[in-house]
């Protein structure tokens, strides 16, 4: 039988994850929009509609916030597109179309935020390049496993990795202008790729 007392705590902690979950998609939004000089802890904790100490609460620095907000994004886009292929593709063009979605959504705007304001802030820097190792290996692991892809095979691995690298490509040159009729034919020469590299 429960006490008062874990009764009471157990929708404090709701309250908490909640409010920790709004703190972390407020700051990808923010950063997508405003990039990293424009997005304070201030900022984000308004968005959110928390208080400035609430979001210090859950994120002492803001270097903690941007960090934890980009990889909670990261591992929602990765369940989403595991989702999307619970059993692998049967057609790889889709699967390929969603691969290289998730370059050009919010995540990787924010993304990229990150990048360039770690290039010039040291103490951003070390943070980022482990957080950006960690999501790369995953959406690897992640394209890997949908394509069906044997990488003992020679090649096989490399060619998985250079469609990631051309699909965040793509995510750069979306930024600036409408890429999507280039990018359908693109990703469609490499499922003829993938189709004969992977058999």
């Amino acid at each position: 039988m429960s006490t008062t007392a874990e009764r009471d705590r157990a929708p404090k902690q709701d309250r908490s994850r909640a409010t920790r979950q709004r703190l972390l998609e407020a700051a990808v939004a923010c950063l997508a929009e405003h990039g990293w000089a424009g997005s304070t802890v201030s900022v984000v904790a308004e968005r959110a509609g928390v208080s400035r100490g609430a979001a210090q609460h859950h994120f002492p620095t803001r270097e903690d916030l941007f960090t934890a907000a980009v990889e909670y994004v990261a591992e929602e886009r990765s369940t989403a597109l595991r989702d999307l292929f619970p059993h692998g593709a049967a057609d790889r063009r889709a699967l390929l179309r969603a691969l290289v979605d998730l370059y050009t959504g919010p995540l990787f705007r924010a993304a990229l935020q990150l990048w360039v304001a770690a290039s010039n802030e040291e103490q951003l820097r070390g943070r980022v390049t482990e957080l950006e190792a960690r999501v790369g290996r995953e959406t690897h692991r992640i394209a890997v496993d949908l394509l069906g892809a044997d990488e003992s095979r020679p090649g096989v691995r490399e060619t998985v990795q250079g469609f990631l690298d051309m699909a965040r490509g793509l995510g750069l040159a979306n930024l600036l202008t409408d890429d999507t009729a280039r990018r359908e034919r693109v990703v469609s020469q490499w499922a003829a790729l993938l189709d004969g590299a992977l058999g």
